[in-house]
């Protein structure tokens, strides 16, 4: 039992900080909004270290890896294990709203008076081409531009081009690799000395999101809500389980469960990827990721692996599809469905503004009038914790996979000894 609290003590001091700002925000309700400035500063903590944190860590891994095959590997099982769990969520979103639909029964007044209280986008969907969509995707327009947790897939092109560069130049770049591994390092104690504030820091920013949250979750939004936990238990215990399963069986299972909780816990009290990513490569490093591995999935799966952005797709389109009657069991509405529904959650998520663009796609797909683009703009704000716990609590075990991919089946047996994986 010693072990057991020495073991989890930041943990559990995490979460009784959630419990406890989860309570006082139903209590005090929106009056809880004095304490938020106190988690405000843990999140700019946070956001301050997550530039140079992605960029030395990318960077490091890339430049310090044996060969340019070895990456190629690891970016090719990136991209299979990332597309892979993306179309699982997106069918396993539209099996369980065709077993519950959140508006079925239920006064759709309610929810158009809602509408009013989000802000709607100055621009439109047709204000931006293809093209343009995909330049602004990976590039900016001045080095400056990188130095913001806005333009985070553009640091991490820049950051993998950088290490490769670093690794292509052989014996006369050693001092930089030195450089971006001694980088890489001090913002991993950066990021230490700021977990030390993180239980007061959480429980006062979750407890202000309860607070003004609540009131808004109403009839379908209710149901929607709901649904959308139910679907999260089962992706988080029973689909996590089973991917850990495939990446290392049994001992897979029992080390991926015995280092998930802490980024799970800072998942669901930030509501933010990008803030995550500290705890995510602290968690992989104990599940015996290699360091070049982790260093790359998890930066780059906080931006571009978003299955519970994909449930989010589905329940979007659901809700717009019920509100107008419009038939939801062809074959070609299904399909459709959930392949627009991976669109919005896997590919725009990686775009900056990609929730809107990916809503308003939608719109535009489906032929919906663009008045009811605030309709799904508040679902968003629903789901926003377990979608977040899902997107990035997601990347620690597809990290376990693609090593699986990478290193092969005795992974797990080259990281830890016998006495360590049980």
């Amino acid at each position: 039992m010693k072990n057991f609290f020495s073991n989890y003590k930041s943990s559990l001091m995490l979460l009784i900080a959630i419990i406890i700002g989860g309570f006082a925000g139903i209590v005090f309700g929106t009056k809880t909004s004095v304490v938020q400035p106190l988690g405000d500063l843990f999140l700019n903590l946070m956001f301050m270290m997550i530039v140079p944190l992605v960029f030395f860590s990318i960077a490091a891994a890339i430049a310090n890896m044996g060969g340019m095959q070895r990456l190629g590997k690891i970016m090719g099982s990136i991209f299979i294990v990332f597309l892979g769990t993306a179309i699982i969520s997106a069918f396993l979103a539209f099996a369980g709203t065709s077993i519950i639909n959140p508006l079925e029964g239920t006064d759709t007044s309610a929810i158009r008076g809602l509408m009013d209280q989000v802000e709607k986008p100055e621009t439109s969907l047709e204000d931006i081409s293809v093209l343009e969509q995909l330049v602004n995707t990976f590039t900016v327009s001045d080095f400056s531009l990188l130095l913001s947790r806005s333009n985070m897939l553009q640091l991490i092109v820049f950051s993998v081009l950088f290490g490769l560069a670093t690794a292509l130049a052989g014996e006369v770049a050693k001092p930089v690799a030195a450089f971006l591994t001694g980088g890489t390092a001090v913002m991993m104690k950066m990021v230490k000395i700021v977990m030390y504030y993180a239980p007061i820091g959480l429980g006062a920013y979750f407890a202000a999101v309860i607070g003004q949250l609540g009131p808004q979750i109403l009839e379908g939004y209710a149901r929607g809500f709901i649904l959308y936990l139910v679907l999260t238990l089962v992706y988080y215990f029973g689909f996590f389980t089973l991917y850990a399963y495939l990446a290392g069986r049994s001992e897979g299972v029992k080390i991926f469960w015995k280092n998930a909780f802490t980024p799970s816990i800072t998942a669901i009290a930030t509501c933010s990827s990008a803030a995550s990513i500290p705890a995510n490569l602290e968690s992989t490093r104990k599940m015996g990721v290699p360091k070049d591995i982790a260093e790359t999935v998890i930066p780059l799966g906080a931006n571009m692996h978003k299955d519970g952005s994909v449930f989010g797709g589905v329940l979007k389109i659901v809700f717009l599809f019920t509100l107008f009657g419009k038939d939801m069991t062809s074959p070609s509405n299904i399909l459709s469905i959930i392949a627009v529904s991976f669109l919005v959650g896997a590919v725009m998520g990686a775009i900056p503004g990609g929730g809107l663009i990916g809503e308003m796609l939608i719109l535009s797909i489906f032929d919906f009038p663009p008045s009811v683009l605030p309709i799904i703009a508040v679902i968003s704000t629903i789901i926003d914790a377990p979608a977040t716990l899902l997107n990035s609590t997601g990347n620690t075990v597809c990290a376990m996979m693609v090593t699986r991919l990478v290193e092969g089946k005795n992974w797990l047996k080259k990281s830890f000894s016998p006495s360590e994986t049980v």
